[in-house]
């Protein structure tokens, strides 16, 4: 059974991204963990060492993040048709939002992050807001973004672009593996060329991606001297990608480098779902 975590503010943007979880999983057996954490914002030092139940402000907070999680599983309840491989519980939790999620993933063995994204300035052109991208860089858990007022469509196209010096095991990939064997979807794995020829170890990484996606459809595209977020974007409308998925290679200096300036120029363009997988677990 699928621990799948699901952080929400109770703004239209988390909620979008849990209605995706739901239809993206809705024929798995899944315990989907709706996680608000809360701090009072006058909540200081003072406050600390004094009688904070004197106000009785954490009660109500704690009261209010409740009631509306109670909330939420009420609108779930009412949008979707009951499944008896899903089941919800929800989770109160005074911390900060990266945090909770941390002790989350720990605490239910979390295999899967879904969260929306929103900008930090509001503006609509930016993707990903900051607790988006630390989610992103510090868990070692796979996080699947879903943009704004995204529609859900199920992902039967998906793009994976590396420059094959990540380390893929199967236990990093089986949630893309699920995700490709459950939606029957075809993987694009594609490699943007510098000009060089590929190394033995990319040519090794490459045999072993093939090996490990053989009972998919799995198509490899060598894309030629084109920068990396431009390939990404036209490759993304020609072929009409529903999904995209990177790995973040914490043990790479290239492949981080990599990720890291693709993450911060892609939120420009990107209109579809981003799953970030971690080669630590």
């Amino acid at each position: 059974m699928k621990q799948i975590l699901l952080p929400t503010d109770f703004s239209e943007n988390s909620w979008n991204a849990i209605a995706y979880a739901i239809q993206l999983f809705k024929d798995e057996e899944c315990t989907f963990h709706l996680l608000n954490t809360y701090i009072p914002v006058i909540y200081n030092l003072e406050y600390v060492i004094g009688y904070p139940e004197q106000f009785g402000l954490v009660d109500a907070v704690r009261d209010t993040s409740r009631q509306n999680l109670f909330k939420v599983v009420s609108r779930i309840s009412s949008e979707f048709i009951k499944t008896k491989n899903h089941t919800f519980q929800t989770h109160a939790k005074f911390d900060t939002m990266l945090s909770g999620v941390r002790d989350a993933i720990e605490e239910f063995d979390i295999d899967l992050i879904v969260m929306g994204t929103k900008g930090a300035t509001g503006a609509k052109e930016i993707l990903f807001g900051s607790n988006t991208v630390q989610v992103f860089n510090e868990m070692k858990c796979p996080v699947l973004a879903i943009p704004s007022g995204f529609a859900y469509k199920a992902p039967h196209e998906i793009l994976f672009p590396t420059d094959l010096d990540a380390i893929y095991k199967h236990s990093n990939l089986k949630i893309l593996k699920d995700i490709v064997s459950s939606n029957q979807a075809r993987l694009n794995a594609m490699h943007v060329s510098t000009g060089y020829e590929l190394t033995e170890k990319q040519e090794r990484n490459k045999d072993l991606l093939e090996s490990m996606f053989k009972d998919s459809a799995f198509l490899f595209h060598d894309i030629k001297t084109m920068e990396v977020t431009h390939a990404i974007n036209e490759f993304q409308v020609k072929h009409k990608i529903n999904l995209l998925v990177m790995i973040n290679n914490k043990h790479s200096f290239f492949e981080n480098l990599f990720f890291k300036n693709v993450i911060n120029q892609i939120g420009f363009h990107l209109n579809v779902p981003f799953l970030v997988i971690p080669t630590e677990q």
